[in-house]
């Protein structure tokens, strides 16, 4: 038998492909689900230990116990749905993204007539089984609908003009503007804006998380750097408006960034009592007790005192606990996350599954760099919780989509089964 040029590339493509069976749980990146699995495995043990104070306080007939059954039901329920997202092929996210996109906006409206309030803020509806974050969703959607529009005009993606002009009152008279409205702004910019500005009221620094997301994979689409600096311009325009007229959670922001500048310009002559000392205050002494191997399992002090040990403050939680050694292989394993997402993104043929995977990667990463500069009073709180971590199933659910459709991506790579959506180019500049 003699093998041609084109059966033996064949033969050769064939046994460099990992050969993956219909019942194979792991398909994709590899490295990637056994850091997921980790951090599913300290969200066991951080929530356990945590939970204890709220045993004992508020929630008196609720014990550690059943605390973690709820957060093991919501880790093997995500999990399941991953599972289920990294089997569908990229070409039906492609297709659902507008559906998508639109329902979790409407869902993001509809909790603030008819969700629960938490804090002045409206943020869940109750599902009964589940409290459900739609904005969790709507970032996920964002997203999406992003790695869509900017893999459709590849083409001329560096010739686009998406802000329009100051002058708001040309807008729909100068043909100029016109046409920007309708090839840049509407397309493009418009789904975020207006996705920052649902969320917004309930939850300010999840709409400077999405928008800062959104920049970056709209620098990374290769939209001209002019039309992006133009943007930050207006983006810091409007947060002046809405600091000066006090709209959404303007004065809990302000109050925040205040607590934070006292803290770091203050003299700090005289110690204050506990209870006089803010959650971020605590978990700069968690950090500091917990020094370079931690108190070990279940040992920590503070999570009597902060209010929420088990979501909000997780990683100084863990850091008491578990030490600084092992709190910065934890910072590791999400900075992983997102190399993992390079890696696959330039591995993809195509614009849409390479945005979304670098979308999704960095979405993850930056969360859970905020959530760790929170605990180290590098930056005012922002209630950001940690991915995959903290207790919480809206989080916990949709960061297990986003991960769930990395996976997806880096599995068709292995296949080699991306085929080209109409209408998409390749990343490349032809």
């Amino acid at each position: 038998m003699t093998l041609n040029k084109t059966t033996l590339y064949d033969t050769l493509r064939k046994a460099r492909r990992p050969i993956d069976h219909p019942w194979t749980i792991f398909t994709g990146d590899r490295v990637l689900w056994v850091i997921i699995i980790a951090l599913m495995v300290i969200s066991v043990l951080v929530v356990y230990s945590s939970t204890a104070k709220m045993a004992y306080s508020s929630y008196a007939s609720t014990s550690s116990a059943q605390f973690l059954k709820q957060q093991l039901t919501i880790i093997f329920g995500s999990f399941f749905v991953m599972m289920i997202v990294q089997r569908i092929n990229c070409r039906i996210y492609h297709f659902l993204t507008p559906m998508v996109f639109l329902l979790s906006l409407l869902g993001t409206v509809a909790v603030y007539f008819v969700g629960t309030s938490t804090n002045g803020a409206a943020r869940w509806i109750d599902l009964g089984f589940i409290q459900l974050q739609p904005s969790e969703a709507l970032k996920v959607s964002v997203i999406m609908f992003m790695a869509r529009q900017l893999a459709a005009r590849q083409k001329k993606i560096d010739t686009l003009r998406i802000v329009p002009s100051w002058k708001f009152w040309t807008w729909f008279r100068d043909p100029a503007q016109r046409k920007i409205w309708r090839e840049g702004t509407r397309p493009i910019l418009l789904p975020i804006v207006i996705s920052c500005a649902v969320i917004l009221p309930a939850h300010t620094s999840s709409a400077v998380l999405l928008f800062g997301v959104s920049w970056v994979m709209m620098l990374i689409g290769r939209v001209r750097f002019s039309e992006l600096m133009k943007l930050v311009g207006w983006a810091l325009a409007g947060v002046l408006l809405i600091w000066s007229l006090n709209l959404g959670r303007s004065e809990t922001a302000e109050g925040r960034v205040g607590t934070w500048i006292d803290f770091w310009f203050s003299s700090n002559e005289e110690p204050k009592p506990i209870e006089h000392l803010s959650d971020t205050e605590r978990s700069l002494i968690a950090i500091h007790d917990g020094g370079l191997i931690g108190k070990g399992a279940g040992q920590s002090a503070m999570r009597v005192e902060m209010i929420h040990p088990e979501s909000d403050y997780a990683y100084a939680f863990f850091v008491e606990e578990y030490g600084f050694i092992l709190a910065s292989a934890l910072l590791m394993l999400y900075l992983w996350i997102f190399f993992r997402a390079i890696e696959i993104f330039r591995r993809c043929g195509t614009a849409f599954p390479g945005l979304l995977v670098l979308g999704m990667g960095l979405m993850i990463t930056c969360q859970a760099l905020l959530h760790v500069m929170v605990t180290l009073n590098i930056i005012p709180e922002t209630g950001q919780t940690l991915p995959l971590i903290s207790r919480g199933g809206s989080s916990m659910l949709f960061t297990s989509i986003a991960l769930g459709m990395i996976l997806s991506v880096s599995r068709q790579n292995d296949e080699h089964s991306h085929l080209k959506p109409r209408g998409e180019s390749l990343l490349e500049k032809p």
